[in-house]
């Protein structure tokens, strides 16, 4: 029997010899608030990553179009040793054999061609530019889609967080409920329902806390890989939701504001000005091109005998017949036609938007002064049953009821609070200008920082 007993502290021992050392070496939280989230999002997050190498790939494609216009160099260094058919190319002399050779021949020239008139490349160059706005702006709108999301993130965080906290309140008010309950038995105030009901509730309580204590693992879990942060870093929020009142702007003037700086609604625009270049490029198919070009070098049979040539031209290209311009110039109305719509479509969208940020808005402002209200009457109405249930004037029933009252009114408050900072990015994003409008809607910046 001893040498069990041994054998289970030995076993004990080494689990919290091990946990001790697990704790000491695990690293400390990373302190991050709200704006070092967004922060660390925009430079590791896939969807911005993905966006910007679309801007270089545009880049790319403008350069290579730049190119047609530019001079093309080349260096020809030809050694041939060949025989010649005189009889195959027409030539027959008396007493002379057809086939003629061997002999060799070096050749030691540049080339080089110069566009002097191409329409067409030119079209095609300010196609390119305009696709390059348009992935800029569009590299602008994910930044801004980014900042939403890694918000919304951060805020499902601190509100799973803050319900570890409410439910840890409540554990704590049902081990007190509990023990007034067993205290009221022994002085014959309450029987044993009224314990037992204590204890079903602090059992209850205490089931909540352990999943509300998962749900914030599981919400800074989802935070660390939107920010790009290893998995296993541990992290302390440093904003908790707070209330701060925000006045939306004027809908008619938001709605106008939007539509001038909008990135998804002005690439929309810039998409259609290179679809336009696009079509002038194609209507050039049928104009002349001029192009000079010419060459110059060395050439004989024998290297030590080589003598230079040259020649320069200046070539006048026309295209007579070229069917494929009729199948381009039909996917190009098609898409200028899918644009058209698609920038109708989103006019009246970048409004939706805005209507329903701004209704949010009011709505969560509204929640979080009707759920302050609900939660200090809660508060009192605890008060006053456990003050009855401990002068004898009723059962715990009505303790449990308020404790339940006042947990619901705990998380409206959070929720709504929650809201109310989600709607806030909402309105920056549907707004436009997503970067510098959050900052200012949080309260990061105030409007004199940003005027600096």
């Amino acid at each position: 029997m001893t040498a069990k007993i041994m054998k289970v502290l030995a076993v004990s021992l080494a689990l919290w010899s091990a946990a001790e050392a697990a704790h000491a070496e695990s690293p400390p939280p990373l302190p991050l608030s709200l704006d070092q989230a967004i922060t660390r999002g925009l430079d590791r997050n896939l969807s911005a990553l993905l966006a910007k190498t679309r801007v270089d790939e545009a880049e790319g494609t403008r350069e290579r179009r730049v190119a047609n216009y530019l001079p093309h160099l080349r260096l020809e260094t030809p050694f041939a040793w060949q025989t010649r058919n005189l009889r195959a190319q027409g030539i027959t002399l008396p007493n002379a054999p057809a086939v003629v050779g061997p002999f060799t021949s070096y050749d030691f020239r540049i080339y080089a061609d110069q566009n002097i008139l191409d329409l067409q490349s030119y079209h095609a160059i300010k196609a390119a530019e305009e696709e390059q706005k348009a992935r800029q702006l569009d590299y602008r709108d994910v930044r801004g889609q980014v900042i939403r999301q890694v918000a919304v993130q951060y805020i499902n965080a601190a509100y799973a967080e803050a319900r570890v906290a409410t439910a840890r309140s409540r554990v704590e008010t049902s081990e007190v409920l509990e023990k007034l309950a067993a205290d009221q038995r022994a002085a014959g105030v309450a029987d044993g329902l009224d314990v037992l009901r204590a204890q079903v509730q602090l059992a209850n309580d205490r089931q909540y806390l352990l999943v509300t204590r998962n749900n914030a693992e599981l919400a800074r879990l989802s935070l660390a890989r939107g920010v790009g942060l290893d998995l296993g870093t541990p992290i302390a929020l440093t904003d908790a939701l707070a209330f701060k009142k925000l006045e939306g702007p004027q809908i008619a003037q938001a709605v106008q504001a939007a539509l001038e700086i909008r990135p998804d609604y002005r690439s929309l625009h810039s998409q259609r000005a290179s679809l336009e270049e696009q079509m002038k490029a194609s209507r050039s198919r049928y104009l002349p091109r001029i192009v000079l070009s010419g060459n110059y070098g060395t050439s004989g049979q024998e290297m030590g005998k080589l003598d230079p040539s040259g020649m320069i031209q200046v070539n006048l290209v026309m295209n007579l017949f070229d069917h494929d311009r009729k199948g381009e110039r039909m996917e190009l109305d098609s898409r200028l036609k899918r644009n058209d719509e698609q920038i109708a479509d989103l006019k009246l969208g970048v409004e939706q938007d805005i209507r329903e940020a701004l209704l949010n808005l009011n709505s969560a402002t509204d929640q979080v002064l009707t759920a302050r209200q609900g939660l200090t009457l809660a508060e009192k109405e605890l008060q006053y049953a456990s003050d009855r249930f401990k002068n004898g004037i009723a059962n715990n029933i009505e303790v449990v009821t308020a404790q339940d009252a006042l947990a619901r009114a705990r998380d409206n408050e959070l929720n709504a609070l929650a809201q109310h900072v989600e709607a806030k990015i909402a309105l920056a994003r549907a707004l436009g200008d997503t970067e510098k409008a959050y900052r200012l809607f949080l309260g990061i910046e105030s409007h004199e920082d940003m005027n600096r």
